[in-house]
């Protein structure tokens, strides 16, 4: 999937894939503030807002780095036959981001389906989940105070700039369960500085870090991302080694308490365990276990598919066998002819396909598999609201 946000976040930061992702403090320029533009605008932002029934957490308001009560923003809309539906009332909105607010929505990728597309860009690039979540900052509100992530960041500034303080660890590698609650912050600041329209950020996962407005001018905004990255640890591993072990009977008897029991042949089974179900291996069981992303379903009321594309939450595998083409993806194994492969490597590129011209370049085929992967929920209809997400970000792979 060629993504504009990925080649903007690497010619920002020096990167060259993913692989710098978790490692230090990064920040640069992509030179264009048109991704941010498209990306999200403030007004867009507003709109989302308004015509959607959201709740407290994924929507908050804060003011004075205190959190705003639903209760100031918040209405009920009641039909007339009594059903209420919680809403945003956007007149009190108004008046809180006129004294000066921040505005917060979390997995705004599920509500937009441009942020969808970036996450899932992100996703097949890093091979990690990621999320988005949305800040804009009026006047010169104060951000959240001096805290840490548990999951790398990138920052993406859309419009407007915003003041930031990024300090190092006090903790090497800090989880959100962990046996040491990092409470302390340390004193040497990494970084200090305003970040502008058009410029990326890298905070790895423990950096402490704090953004705010205050002493920028009253008549300003920030509207920031982050792409929340959460990468898998030995932590993740050694779940995925729980689950494994009830395959074996060593591990399903309970454990004997009599005094100097001795434990060997279990602590031996581990070992064993551990030595054949590697890290490898459950980072690749992990993204082909995975299952596929929400899609508006194609019915046949809405006549032939007209146009599709991939929607699988990370890259799918295709792999030529002696007796055709196998496609491993959203938690799937599908089999195909050997004259689909052509087809198949259109549809799963993470283009949008419209059906019609991939035809002239891979053959009548791609409509039949385009529907059996519709059907599987490994592509998705091509709707014009999920087109819209890629306009400008991703090219077209049939064009």
């Amino acid at each position: 999937m060629e993504h504009g946000l990925i080649g903007a976040v690497e010619a920002a930061l020096g990167w060259r894939g993913p692989g710098a992702i978790g490692e230090r403090f990064a920040r640069g320029s992509t030179g264009s503030a048109n991704l941010g533009e498209r990306l999200l605008t403030p007004q867009r932002l507003l709109d989302l807002v308004m015509r959607r029934s959201l709740q407290r957490p994924q929507f908050r308001v804060f003011q004075k780095q205190v959190e705003v009560h639903p209760a100031v923003y918040y209405t009920d809309s009641v039909s007339p036959r009594g059903q209420s539906i919680s809403m945003v009332n956007m007149n009190a909105l108004g008046r809180l981001l006129g004294e000066g607010a921040t505005l917060i929505l979390d997995q705004a990728n599920v509500a937009d389906p441009t942020l969808e597309v970036a996450c899932r860009a992100l996703q097949w690039w890093s091979g990690e989940r990621v999320q988005v979540n949305v800040y804009w900052t009026t006047g010169e509100a104060q951000g959240f105070p001096l805290h840490w992530d548990d999951h790398d960041v990138l920052v993406l500034q859309l419009a407007g700039e915003k003041g930031w303080e990024v300090r190092g660890t006090s903790r090497v590698a800090p989880m959100y369960r962990d046996s040491d609650p990092n409470a302390t912050p340390p004193e040497d600041v990494l970084w200090s500085g305003v970040l502008r329209a058009g410029e990326v950020m890298h905070i790895p996962r423990g950096h402490w870090h704090q953004a705010t407005r205050a002493g920028h001018g009253e008549a300003g905004h920030s509207l920031h991302v982050t792409f929340g990255i959460t990468k898998r640890t030995g932590a993740s591993w050694m779940a995925w080694l729980a689950d494994w072990c009830r395959d074996r009977e060593v591990f399903r008897h309970d454990l004997d308490r009599t005094p100097g029991t001795d434990y060997s042949e279990l602590v031996t089974a581990v070992q064993a365990l551990a030595a054949e179900r590697l890290p490898a291996e459950f980072l690749t069981a992990y993204e082909r276990a995975a299952g596929p992303a929400r899609q508006i379903p194609h019915l046949d009321v809405f006549g032939p598919l007209t146009g599709a594309v991939c929607t699988t939450n990370f890259r799918p595998e295709i792999r030529a066998t002696d007796s055709g083409v196998e496609v491993l993806a959203a938690g799937q194994r599908l089999v195909f002819d050997a004259k689909a492969e052509a087809a198949l490597r259109v549809l799963l590129g993470g283009h949008p396909v419209v059906l019609s011209d991939a035809e002239t370049v891979v053959g009548t085929e791609v409509h039949e598999v385009a529907a059996l992967l519709v059907k599987e929920k490994v592509c998705a209809p091509l709707t014009d609201e999920l087109s819209s997400g890629y306009t400008g970000l991703v090219t077209n792979a049939t064009s």
